[in-house]
Formats: structure tokens, C-alpha cells, sequence
């Protein structure tokens, strides 16, 4: 059951970065499951070096703003235009 949460968290997060960085039409599913879970450790693990911690509201915050990055991160190097 641990995993298919984790999957449907994860889409969710992806897909709303997908939409605040415009990258919505590129990618698909698999593509937003992917960048949501990596993403909303990144920013789980950069939030936790800076020190910030919360309730839902504030993790879910991290995890958008982490696959974001991510997804920015993608951006640079080309995979996304």
C-alpha cells in the first residue's frame, strides 16, 4: 500500500511543478511520478541542511519546490526545453 501512495503523492507533485515550471505538455505520467518522488527528496534533503521542518502544508511546499528545482535543473542541461 506504501508504494502506490508514494507513486500517487509523487504524480500529484510532479504534475503541479510540471505546471509551475511550464513543462506541463512534455512530460507524461511516468515522467511526472519520476521528477515528483526524486524531486520531493531533493528538496526534502536541501530543506533538512537549511534546517526547515513543518506540518503538511510546509512538506508538500518542499516537495513541489524540490521536483521544480529538479525539473529546472532538467531544463539546463537540455532534456526539456
Amino acid at each position: 500500500m506504501g508504494l502506490i501512495v508514494t507513486l500517487i503523492i509523487g504524480g500529484v507533485v510532479g504534475w503541479l511543478a510540471s505546471i509551475l515550471m511550464k513543462t506541463n505538455a512534455q512530460m507524461g505520467i511516468l515522467g511526472n511520478v519520476v521528477v515528483g518522488i526524486v524531486g520531493a527528496a531533493l528538496g526534502g534533503w536541501i530543506a533538512g541542511q537549511m534546517g526547515i521542518g513543518g506540518g503538511a502544508v510546509v512538506s508538500w511546499g518542499v516537495a513541489i519546490a524540490g521536483a521544480a528545482l529538479l525539473i529546472g535543473l532538467l531544463k539546463a542541461i537540455g532534456v526539456f526545453k
